[in-house]
């Protein structure tokens, strides 16, 4: 909600500064605006909270937006999608003074504010709240039948059927189970398959290995679009399933 109030703010304040002449008041807050830009967040966009940074790759996140990555076997840079060691991640120090040091006008009351402590200032600020109850809504892009997702489940990360081993994502599911559970004759349900709309939580699997190698190819989240009819994805899941019979 707070990034799309952003982006909705941030292109008013564009149209104002178009229609005001050169030189006017509103030419000097492209500056300011612009080192509040970079000083944010890629994932939640907004001005870093408790900055860390990827030794690999050098990229700058908030500590608690990145933490989900890091709960990964091998957890990839969300901005590059470079590898990176979860034990070379330090907080950045450096970004810290530069927070404390520069100022950027609120992006409600127009107060100048240190980008360390504007987070809080937009948490409080009466101009704000008002402007985010003015915000538009969430509406689907195309037209759609289906209601707006509210519980999604996670689709990003699994837990071993076998072992309970938790946080592999596909890739490292398939080599997980290769590697540890080769010979494990237990017929168990497919985390993958359950997470999907059309899945069955209580279907197992009479040979899980061949399953995952058949099936789990490639990642839903990429290739499948959910917002199909579901009588489709699921004639679909079942055409797929008498193949594998």
């Amino acid at each position: 909600m707070m990034a799309m109030f952003r982006s909705f703010v941030s292109a008013s304040s564009q149209l104002r500064q178009q229609q005001q002449p050169n030189g006017g008041p509103g030419s000097l807050a492209a500056p300011a605006e612009s080192i509040e830009s970079q000083f944010s967040c890629p994932i939640c966009l907004e001005v870093y909270h408790k900055p860390v940074s990827i030794a690999s790759c050098a990229h700058t996140f908030c500590g608690e937006c990145l933490q989900p990555c890091l709960q990964v076997t091998s957890p990839l840079c969300p901005l590059c999608r470079v590898p990176f060691d979860p034990k070379k991640v330090e907080r950045s120090s450096s970004v810290e003074k530069q927070l404390a040091s520069y100022k950027a006008p609120c992006r409600g009351c127009n107060k100048k504010v240190a980008l360390v402590k504007m987070r809080s200032h937009i948490a409080s600020c009466s101009k704000v709240q008002e402007q985010m109850a003015n915000c538009p809504k969430f509406v689907p892009v195309v037209p759609t039948s289906q209601p707006i997702p509210s519980n999604i489940p996670n689709r990003s990360t699994f837990v071993c059927p076998f072992c309970g081993a938790r946080n592999l994502d596909q890739q490292e599911l398939v080599k997980h189970c290769m590697e540890n559970h080769r010979n494990d004759p237990n017929k168990v349900v497919c985390p993958v398959c359950s997470a999907m709309p059309w899945g069955d939580p209580s279907y197992k699997s009479s040979n899980f290995l061949q399953h995952l190698l058949h099936r789990h190819k490639f990642s839903y989240d990429t290739f499948v679009d959910y917002s199909i009819d579901e009588e489709a994805a699921l004639q679909a899941a079942l055409a797929l399933s008498l193949t594998e019979n």
